[in-house]
């Protein structure tokens, strides 16, 4: 039976990951409208988790199959909440070069923006880009990429999201 970890048994790994995989949102830049002007948008959030659960497979460990769900809170540039993201992650390698494929769900104004993706590089909390399979609302027809940075790791894990739509 899998029993959840709350977010202090989480490596600074997992709870990057998660983060990879949650924001978007309606912007600190916005770039134009993408359904209005046929043109490309750039939209940039951060991000900050504010729930984090891990289901272990083997419990004290990474393994293949772990599940994580999380919900994060989106922000623009000036710290003004403009939405939240939504998302699970199945570890698709376990160990030290620990993957996982997720699929994540940001609710915006105007929207729902859906993305999904790897994240592969834990240890340093490096960047990632993930693909934006759909949306709802003003972002019925989205498609492009989410790239994300890590801007922060004390005291909250904060990563900057670059939304591309095309």
């Amino acid at each position: 039976m899998m029993r959840p970890i709350g977010t202090a048994g989480l490596g600074a790994a997992t709870l990057v990951t998660l983060l990879a995989c949650a924001p978007v949102a309606a912007a600190a830049t916005d770039t134009g409208s993408a359904q209005a002007t046929d043109k490309a948008r750039t939209i940039t959030l951060l991000a900050e988790v504010q729930q984090l659960t891990r289901f272990p497979v083997t419990p004290g460990s990474v393994s293949q199959g772990d599940q994580v769900v999380v919900r994060s809170d989106l922000f623009d540039e000036t710290h003004n909440k403009v939405g939240e993201s939504h998302g699970t992650c199945t570890t698709t390698r376990g160990g030290a070069d620990e993957a996982e494929q997720c699929v994540v769900t940001y609710t915006l104004p105007g929207g729902q923006l859906t993305v999904q993706g790897m994240y592969f590089d834990y240890p340093d909390q490096g960047p990632f880009d993930n693909a934006i399979t759909g949306g709802t609302g003003e972002y019925k027809k989205a498609r492009g990429w989410v790239h994300s940075d890590t801007i922060a790791t004390n005291p909250k894990v904060v990563r900057r999201f670059t939304i591309h739509l095309v």
